[in-house]
């Protein structure tokens, strides 16, 4: 990290229980400078949210939090939603436009919180009709969340017969196209509790949802689809490579190859953000990954990687050491040098006190 960063977390003004590091490539904080972005990534396992912006003086500006098993993070206008184990908050910036608090621009305050129940959420998009829609890996299903239920199923696949608590196939992502349900990412077409992990190898497929048909199959654990100037985007975990689908073709197209377990996906200019993780239990044991891995004699790592996509050249790297070994999710705080989030732990949150508009004295 370099020298004297700037950073809050809920373990910094203590012995850390478990201690991680970032370790930035040179150049990363001109890269951040020049798209004018600050980033966010969830750590799942470890209980992480973290913020990086390039800071004001020269210093990176980090801050961490703990949640509870922290995974889906989606923009929205004023901050992001982010899912955790039984419950998807919503966290609004309270900063004004130039407003400065103690040197960090943004400050990313819980506001709202939505309880799902152990439904497994794994991706979030707010869709045209400002609709929050989930994928409930729990359930096989895209879901609304509102105030009718724990979740509203919208979309399941055509091989699913019916909504139920047990995780069949492990859908676990999808995205928008023209502000609608486009496309999702399943491990597996399998219509029994736990049956995917059979398919985890080459079983895997993006689907339409919209015609309840293929698009690519044969991948391995694919992630994180991702439209973008006009290509559909694919992470395909269980090899680590990124890439896109063709879907002239209804091939996927290796743009580059990353050394771990690749999920979570971002885009800005010319370059995707890339979450990669270290394989950590069986369900990551047996995929080609292992043996691509063996071949180019490298070991996994974690991080967050920043990919050319016209070149497929890995330009900038965020390397994470220490406790924390698995990402989730990333995504981009637009306009951002130095952003401070604020968790739900500890007593740090009931200082901030911030008006809405006031009628109070209006007749």
């Amino acid at each position: 990290m370099a020298t004297n960063p700037m950073v809050v977390g809920d373990d910094v003004n203590k012995e850390p229980v478990a201690p991680f590091h970032l370790n930035f490539t040179p150049n990363f904080q001109a890269w951040l400078a020049r798209h004018d972005v600050g980033l966010a990534f969830s750590t799942y396992a470890a209980g992480k949210v973290v913020m990086i912006g390039r800071g004001r003086t020269g210093q990176y500006a980090v801050s961490e939090r703990t949640f509870d098993m922290a995974m889906a993070i989606a923009s929205t206008d004023d901050g992001f939603m982010l899912s955790m184990r039984h419950s998807v908050w919503r966290f609004a910036n309270s900063l004004v436009p130039g407003q400065i608090h103690e040197g960090w621009d943004r400050l990313y305050l819980p506001r709202q919180a939505h309880v799902t129940g152990a439904v497994d959420v794994h991706d979030l998009a707010i869709d045209r009709k400002e609709r929050l829609l989930a994928v409930a890996t729990g359930y096989n299903c895209i879901a609304s969340l509102d105030m009718r239920g724990s979740f509203n199923p919208i979309w399941r696949p055509p091989f699913i017969d019916r909504i139920v608590g047990e995780d069949r196939c492990h859908l676990n992502g999808f995205c928008l196209e023209n502000g609608m349900p486009a496309f999702v990412t399943i491990i597996g077409t399998s219509n029994t509790r736990g049956g995917w992990r059979e398919h985890r190898a080459a079983g895997g497929l993006v689907m339409d949802v919209r015609t309840n048909k293929p698009v690519c199959e044969g991948l391995s654990m694919p992630h994180s689809p991702r439209l973008y100037r006009d290509k559909l985007w694919v992470l395909e975990a269980g090899t680590g490579w990124f890439g896109y689908v063709d879907r002239s073709t209804s091939k996927f197209v290796q743009v580059s190859w990353c050394p771990g377990f690749v999920r979570g996906l971002r885009f800005v200019g010319d370059y995707a953000i890339i979450g990669i993780s270290k394989p950590r239990n069986k369900v990551f044991e047996g995929l080609p990954l292992d043996q691509e891995l063996a071949t180019r004699g490298v070991e996994p790592v974690c991080g967050v990687y920043i990919v050319n996509i016209n070149t497929g050249e890995i330009e900038h790297r965020i390397d994470i050491t220490g406790s924390v070994a698995e990402l989730y999710d990333v995504i981009t705080l637009p306009g951002s040098f130095s952003p401070l989030l604020v968790g739900l732990q500890g007593d740090e949150i009931k200082k901030f006190v911030f008006l809405g508009p006031d009628t109070s004295g209006k007749k």
